[in-house]
């Protein structure tokens, strides 16, 4: 059996009884489908999840006008749908229940026999402003989730490169660190990779690899900095080898 078609996966991932006995099957045997399906599912549990808002505030009327433009709704769609909470002093206190998905449609079994792909314009729709939900219930979860600087450093260039930078520890409400680094530039010749290493420069923990000139890297929770305060970033090459280069092009250490 071919891969389910993506209109039906959306369709049984908000409604969930849409598939027949054979494409049950088939989800329950395909990976691709299966991830496929995880995916949508996950956006629609964020329509129905009601974080604790109390402390959140309404993004300005900017983030709307990026979701409409990148999601090209029509003009009717322009209006901020949280226009009506811009300007409270006391921040956005959220609905007062979670955002349910559209009930299935009263023919709903005749529905589901009709020739595929007559569904799309609607479901797609239909995705995309569950999308557009995710996207700003991310936003201001991201806004209430604020970290707390615990430590900084200073990125400098070091042999024939020329880029600065900085890295920031970073600690969230629930105690998790991240490291937070940006630079001027992305100067490897082949990827980055971001390194904490101790003041000996003999034991390294590889962070991950930076595609652009910043990104954000976990770090491990019993890790103690101080045993590792350097930050480095270094220009690996494609030939396999886990190991550092030794072709740094920043480095840094940490201090609070």
């Amino acid at each position: 059996m071919p891969h389910l078609d993506p209109e039906e996966l959306s369709l049984h991932a908000m409604y969930g009884d849409w598939l027949d006995e054979e494409g049950r099957k088939h989800l329950a045997s395909c990976d691709t489908c299966t991830a496929e399906y995880t995916t949508l599912r996950r956006t629609v549990d964020a329509m129905k999840t009601t974080p604790d808002s109390s402390s959140l505030v309404v993004p300005g009327p900017h983030v709307w006008g990026a979701i409409h433009q990148e999601l090209g709704l029509s003009e009717a769609a322009r209006k901020d749908p949280l226009d009506s909470a811009q300007g409270t002093e006391e921040g956005f206190t959220g609905p007062s229940e979670p955002v349910q998905p559209q009930e299935p449609p009263a023919d709903f079994e005749s529905i589901k026999k009709r020739p595929r792909g007559w569904q799309r314009p609607g479901i797609w729709l239909a995705v995309a402003a569950a999308g557009a939900l995710a996207i700003a219930g991310a936003t201001l979860w991201n806004i209430n989730q604020a970290a707390t600087p615990l430590a900084r450093a200073e990125l400098s260039p070091l042999a024939q490169h020329s880029a600065t930078g900085s890295a920031t520890v970073l600690e969230s409400r629930d105690g998790a660190r991240t490291l937070e680094v940006k630079l001027s530039k992305d100067e490897a010749q082949g990827y980055q990779e971001v390194w904490l290493i101790g003041p000996d420069l003999t034991r390294l923990i590889s962070l991950g690899i930076m595609d652009s000139d910043s990104g954000t890297f976990p770090l491990p929770a019993d890790l103690n900095l101080a045993d590792f305060p350097i930050v480095d970033v270094s220009d690996e090459p494609l030939d396999g080898n886990p190991g550092h280069s030794s072709v740094s092009i920043v480095r840094g250490s940490l201090s609070s």
